[in-house]
Parts: C-alpha cells; sequence; structure tokens
C-alpha cells in the first residue's frame, strides 16, 4: 500500500489494500476488544451485511480505530495519520489494510477510499481529526465527500472508555477495562437534483455531524460512560440534546 510517486513528481494515491489485508488482522481486532479489554458491543443489527459502508465514529483515544475495528461484523479500512505509519507500526498498519490519511488535506486517501467503497468495502474514519472531547460537534467534509460520490451508507459509531476522566489524551487504558461500541442507526446523503456541490456538501456534513453526536449523547445516556474532561454527569446529556423538528430532510437522522 505503498504512495507512487508520477514522472512528473506527483504523488498518487496509495494502492488499494488487498482483500488479504483484511483476514489475519479481524482475530486481532477481536482479541484487542474481547480480551485484552472487554468490550460492549451493540447495535450491530443497524449495519448492512453488504454493499459499501462508511464507519464514522468519534474520537477520543488514540486506540479509538483499533476498538472499531475489532467490534465490526464487518472488516474494514480505517484511515489513520499518516505519521502513524513507522517503524514496526507502519508495517502493521500496512499490512492490515490501513490507509494512510495526511490531516492537512489529503484528496489521495479519500479517492483511495472511494475505490475501496466501490468494490463493496468498508470504510471507517474519524471525522472529528483529532482526539478531543468525542462530543462531535464538529467534523471534517471528507466524510461527506466521501458518502456523496460514493453512495454508500454511513453509520455513526459511538466508542465510550478508552479515555475517561481527565486522562490525557495519549494515555493507554490499563487492560480490562470496560469500554463500549455503539453502532447507530444507517444513515444515507445524496446529492439533489439542481443543488450546487458546495449546497450539497454543507447539507450531508451537517447530518452526519448531527447523526453522529446525537448518537454518540444516547450512548452516553445507555450506559452511563461520559466522554472524557467534561465533568458533566450522564444524566446531563439529556439535557444538553437539541429538541427534535419537525420537517428535517429525510438525510438527517
Amino acid at each position: 500500500m505503498a504512495t507512487r510517486t508520477t514522472p512528473a513528481g506527483a504523488v498518487s494515491p496509495p494502492a488499494v489494500p488487498a482483500a488479504w489485508t483484511r483476514v489475519w488482522s479481524r482475530p486481532v481486532g477481536w482479541f484487542l476488544d474481547h480480551v485484552v479489554y472487554r468490550t460492549v458491543v451493540t447495535g450491530k443489527a443497524n449495519i448492512p451485511a453488504a454493499g459499501p459502508v462508511i464507519f464514522a465514529g468519534n474520537h477520543i483515544s488514540f486506540l479509538d480505530g483499533p476498538v472499531m475495528f475489532g467490534a465490526s461484523p464487518r472488516p474494514m479500512h480505517i484511515l489513520v495519520k499518516k505519521e502513524m505509519f513507522r517503524g514496526f507500526l507502519g508495517k502493521v498498519l500496512r499490512g492490515s489494510g490501513q490507509i494512510p490519511v495526511d490531516r492537512s488535506g489529503d484528496r489521495a486517501a479519500l479517492h483511495t477510499s472511494k475505490k475501496l467503497l466501490d468494490a463493496g468495502r468498508c470504510v471507517g474514519i474519524l471525522p472529528e481529526g483529532t482526539r478531543g472531547s468525542g462530543s462531535a460537534e464538529s467534523i471534517s467534509p471528507g466524510v461527506a465527500w466521501l458518502a456523496l460520490n460514493s453512495g454508500a451508507t454511513v453509520i455513526p459509531v459511538a466508542i465510550l472508555g478508552t479515555r475517561q476522566g481527565a486522562e490525557h489524551r495519549d494515555h493507554v487504558p490499563r487492560p480490562r477495562r470496560k469500554l463500549y461500541v455503539s453502532f447507530g442507526e444507517p444513515l444515507s446523503v445524496q446529492r439533489r437534483k439542481g443543488e450546487p456541490g458546495r449546497a450539497s456538501m454543507d447539507r450531508a456534513s451537517a447530518a452526519i455531524r448531527d447523526a453522529l453526536a446525537g448518537h454518540v449523547r444516547d450512548a452516553v445516556l445507555a450506559t452511563g460512560q461520559n466522554l472524557p474532561s467534561t465533568g458533566a454527569p450522564a444524566e446531563a446529556a439529556q439535557q444538553q440534546r437539541p429538541p427534535a423538528v419537525a420537517g428535517l430532510p429525510a438525510d438527517h437522522h
């Protein structure tokens, strides 16, 4: 999955990971979730059994991607910042079919992801872009571009417990900690006839952001597991959730 350079010096998209990369890494993901940690997984029934899927998860810890990978009933290729593709870890990431992404702006990774989705595979993305509170109040527009241009189903994923309280963003949770992964209801975003491209992107981004943020709040309430560094009890999430508004477009969740 090495990045290739064209004769003119331009960087081409990373090669599409081979299907075999998903095979050996699946047991590793399961081991992480259910042996190293105790991961409670809900919402698997929301995931389509076939066809392209974008898993969009909130981001609180460097473990979020691997934990989401291990919890999913379908294998996925996750967008991972390119700085992680070094040394032994880099070999593991490449060998398991993950996709390096330049967070300063990387169309190549998106185009590689689209090729995977066009082939009916699954792509995982943490659209907040960096580790934070995980509330998904803002997300990168890249996930909207990918959803609009691939037609893939978007599954919001709430990941809780990988970082708690005031733990540092680089904190490694102790083994056997209870983690939570919840797969939300599927979301589909499509371009509308006559709608400008920018308007489609803005609408799709808002729909995905609202679906993910709402699902994270629901997961906090259901599990009692707070987001890190908020200091607010789980019950307060209900007060933070905006009231439902009648007449929202069909692609809002």
